[in-house]
């Protein structure tokens, strides 16, 4: 997500809520991202809520995601190996240590004016790769796979933020505003 949207590219009524993932292994996945996906220009991250369309103004919403994101702590994440969801067939990094927090911030939120009916169930990854052919799936997972092995950088990284953005006319994620997590250092 991360980036300005084109400037003829208007925001719609589409809000989520990311947590970028910092330092050598945010950045090796962001490049495994465009690697496997031609034209990608999503920062790596983890989605706490699923994309969704909201009943009151960004400026309402942010002050509501402020105060129930203010008890979080900042967390290690760990991503031991790539999967596929069938249904779907993305590519994702799984996220192991971590995940619980992931889930009990997801529940927390899902809630007031960001309430939603997601049309999946919750379950904190790291997309790699989506919008492929499902006929050639497997072989972008081999490579998602092959790569991982041979540069991922240590697979954790210290969670300390959450990101709330909005999606624009052009399918692309705009930051809006950034919370710092309870016991997160400040750089």
């Amino acid at each position: 997500m991360r980036c300005e949207p084109p400037s003829s590219a208007e925001p719609i009524n589409q809000y989520a809520v990311v947590s970028y993932i910092p330092g050598k292994l945010g950045d090796f996945i962001t490049r495994l991202r465009q690697e496997l996906v031609s034209g990608c220009v999503a920062q790596s991250h983890v989605t706490i809520l699923p994309p969704r369309p909201l009943p009151a103004r960004a400026e309402i919403a942010e002050a509501d995601l402020k105060i129930r994101s203010a008890p979080f702590p900042a967390f290690e994440m760990e991503i031991p190996k790539i999967s596929v969801f069938d249904k779907t067939s993305v590519i994702f990094a799984e996220v192991s240590r971590g995940s619980e927090c992931f889930y009990e911030m997801h529940n927390a939120l899902n809630s007031g004016v960001f309430a939603y009916d997601e049309p999946y169930t919750y379950h904190p990854h790291v997309t790699l790769a989506q919008g492929i052919d499902p006929a050639i799936v497997a072989e972008y997972y081999e490579l998602a796979v092959r790569r991982w092995a041979e540069c991922a950088p240590r697979p954790a990284a210290w969670i300390d933020n959450l990101t709330f953005v909005q999606n624009t006319t052009a399918n692309r994620w705009m930051d809006l505003a950034e919370f710092e997590l309870r016991g997160a250092l400040v750089g």
